[in-house]
């Protein structure tokens, strides 16, 4: 039995929101709130699956599990005001020193960068800073979220470029509606143009289809930049590296397979894309919209140019014209699902009539279409989801890092699908090599190893495709994704071991982790 006293509690009350927790916690009658704890719930968040009550079912679990970590984020994010910040990276040794910084001394800079364009990339940071663009339409599985709300994700994606690629970026969140009230996608595309001479690259994000493919396509023949769409790019770059790695531990071959996707917006027409270029046979391939089955007898999508993108795998997958789940599943060897988020978008007995040692990637985001155990239980071999709290993570947060870490060490052009699938290949050979299981089929965000790797596999393919400004080697590659990358990471530590950065207090966590624990009994 654990039972919290509050008598030698050391508690900072520095913000309104821990105050709210802690005194939402001390109102609770302490004499009637006991709990069976496993464990207290420790600062790096390592064992939060074993401070569950001993009594929780498996779907308690993982709804607690969710609610915690929303509440912790929500939390986390008021205390530091975000999770991002901008630093020089210059010393002062003097007063003069701003001089050379600014002005006068930056005019030599300015007209050195007039005189020849590509000089930016040197003399600024613009050779490795990232612009985060997204007008917040379609936010994680939260829809359209305003313009500013999609700045926690905005920011997560900057936060991650920085700490596992070793790359500057920026949020940029914009308001795309027209003057009839309507999310344009040009103006998306006059915004990135106007601004990509700032930056090394673009990533798009959170953009509602159909409005990314026509973004994205303009964007990436009319931009000097890359220009990449995490959603879409990302998410199938690191969804090919897991079913590598997952047929592989099934004994199958992805020319063999036959491969049912749920969902059929930015993710998984694009996954499907590069299924295809990788080798999967589109006869052996059933897309789901909300509408049924992607077949050459989908007149709505031909009908509508939008969705151009969609009506492309009609022509090509599916001729049997399947439309129902129920037909397409049986005898299935693949289930990849980026569709509505909560564990009943998948029903388990689709599951049960896939072939032995089936595949079920259940990706969306914040709750998987089903959760792992009940997939198990349905007969699944390998599961994956999008969250990093359950096995097999397959999620574009191992991907986008080094890609674009890759794409500007070389001053690519554009990211073109080879070098998608380049970074597929990195991901999957890697995780092979230190060793692979049915629950481990891809890299995690916490081996520091496979960025510089697969930044330096991107590079050389963008050096293959033609799209780079300039040409190193792979040694040279990545030494300098390395040196990046660790010095983002020993910046970090440095910062939280001084103090200018304070860790939150243990405490606070248990008071949230027990304030879900009471919601989820009531």
């Amino acid at each position: 039995m654990f039972k919290l006293n509050f008598t030698n509690l050391k508690i900072i009350l520095t913000l309104d929101f821990e105050i709210d927790y802690f005194k939402a916690f001390k109102k609770y009658s302490f004499k009637q709130y006991k709990i069976n704890y496993m464990e207290k719930i420790h600062l790096n968040l390592g064992n939060l699956d074993k401070s569950f009550p001993d009594d929780f079912s498996q779907e308690q679990r993982a709804k607690a599990k969710t609610m915690f970590l929303k509440k912790l984020a929500e939390y986390a994010h008021r205390f530091y005001a975000g999770k991002t910040q901008i630093a020089p990276k210059v010393p002062v040794s003097g007063f003069n020193w701003f001089n050379v910084w600014y002005t006068p001394g930056v005019s030599k800079v300015s007209t050195d960068i007039r005189d020849n364009n590509d000089a930016s990339f040197d003399l600024s940071n613009r050779g490795n800073f990232v612009a985060v663009v997204s007008d917040s339409t379609r936010v994680l599985g939260d829809g359209d979220c305003t313009p500013a709300g999609g700045l926690g994700v905005m920011e997560g994606k900057a936060f991650l470029m920085k700490y596992l690629g070793g790359v500057d970026a920026v949020a940029l969140c914009i308001d795309s509606k027209n003057e009839k009230g309507e999310n344009d996608p040009q103006k998306i595309i006059d915004f990135v143009k106007m601004c990509q001479h700032s930056f090394g690259a673009v990533n798009l994000e959170d953009i509602s289809q159909p409005n990314c493919y026509k973004v994205l396509d303009v964007l990436r023949e009319e931009c000097d930049i890359p220009v990449w769409h995490d959603d879409a790019q990302g998410t199938a770059c690191v969804t090919l590296a897991g079913i590598i790695n997952a047929l592989k531990l099934a004994g199958k071959k992805l020319t063999d397979v036959k491969i049912v996707c749920y969902g059929a917006g930015a993710s998984n027409t694009t996954i499907a894309r590069l299924l295809i270029t990788d080798g999967a046979d589109p006869l052996k391939m059933i897309l789901f919209d909300t509408k049924g089955g992607l077949h050459k007898g989908r007149d709505d999508i031909k009908a509508d140019q939008r969705f151009y993108r969609k009506w492309e795998l009609c022509e090509k997958t599916n001729p049997a014209k399947i439309n129902t789940m129920d037909e397409a599943m049986v005898g299935a060897d693949v289930l990849i699902s980026l569709s509505t988020p909560g564990p009943c978008t998948i029903n388990p007995d689709w599951v049960s009539k896939m072939a032995e040692k089936s595949i079920v990637f259940a990706c969306a985001n914040p709750v998987p279409e089903i959760y792992p155990y009940a997939a198990k239980e349905a007969g699944a071999y390998i599961v994956a989801t999008g969250r990093g709290d359950f096995p097999n993570q397959v999620n574009n947060s191992i991907g986008f890092p080094g890609i674009l870490k890759g794409a500007l060490m070389v001053r690519a052009r554009k990211i073109t699908d080879n070098m998608a699938i380049a970074a597929a290949h990195s991901l999957a050979n890697y995780a092979e090599k230190r060793g692979i299981t049915i629950d481990n089929i891809v890299p995690k965000m916490d081996e520091v190893g496979v960025f510089p790797k697969e930044a330096a596999d991107v590079a050389m393919q963008a050096i293959k495709d033609g799209v780079a400004r300039i040409k190193i080697t792979y040694d040279e590659a990545f030494k300098l994704a390395d040196k990046d990358i660790k010095y983002a990471r020993e910046m970090s530590k440095l910062l939280v071991d001084h103090h200018f950065i304070n860790e939150p207090e243990q405490i606070t966590l248990q008071v949230i982790l027990d304030d879900v624990i009471k919601e989820i009994k009531s």
